[in-house]
């Protein structure tokens, strides 16, 4: 049987989604129309109703969806019905500041491991998680079934940080070092250029005046 192929704008757009029926659903919305998703997000109607039509049927025609349903249906999509763990890598400015985002515990994303190289940062604690070796990632990863490992160290550290991921059996590694990593096919790696997505910006505005 042939598996459809989801383009990634759509995944991106149902983070969106299931975000904004989340503060839909604070208010005590019970049904929402698919403009009025769209309205809150910025996109077309049928817009919405294409990215949600890659998986199935839902809402009535003339009612709506049921806010609390749907959103159930998209966490599901997006494999957020239960909590991943995640381990941090580097705590520099970026790891530090990925250490204290709250947004990730509100998505079921648990940093329950962090490692840096620095002496002084060894056994300090971030929340309620001690800062640890990175002697001691492969041990502690394993031991925490953790599947997803964030990267936050300088470039020549990087590949040798993802090798030891791979190793410790994560299946996904968001980068944030700005360097190319190699990875087995079967590991999911999405890298965050921060400068590249500024160049981004700035082509754009440049574009604007031709």
């Amino acid at each position: 049987m042939k598996t459809l192929k989801v383009p990634e704008a759509t995944i991106i757009r149902l983070s969106v989604y299931s975000r904004y029926l989340t503060e839909v659903d604070r208010k005590g919305i019970i049904t929402i129309s698919s403009g009025e998703i769209a309205e809150g997000v910025g996109v077309s109607p049928a817009q919405v109703r294409k990215d949600l039509a890659y998986f199935g049927e839902f809402g009535t025609r003339g009612v709506g969806y049921n806010v609390k349903d749907l959103r159930q249906h998209l966490l599901k999509i997006l494999g957020l019905s239960a909590d991943w763990s995640v381990a941090l890598v580097g705590l520099g400015n970026i790891g530090l500041a990925l250490s204290n985002f709250k947004g990730f515990v509100e998505r079921g994303f648990i940093i329950s491991s962090i490692f840096d190289a620095d002496p002084n940062k060894i056994g300090t604690m971030i929340g309620h998680v001690e800062v640890q070796a990175v002697e001691k990632l492969e041990e502690v990863v394993r031991q925490n079934s953790t599947q997803i490992g964030i990267v936050a160290v300088p470039a020549a550290e990087a590949q040798e940080i993802v090798d030891q991921l791979v190793k410790a059996n994560v299946k996904a590694i968001l980068n944030f070092s700005p360097v190319v990593l190699n990875v087995p096919p079967e590991i999911e790696l999405r890298n965050v250029d921060l400068a590249v997505n500024l160049e981004v910006l700035t082509f754009n505005v440049c574009a604007q005046r031709y």
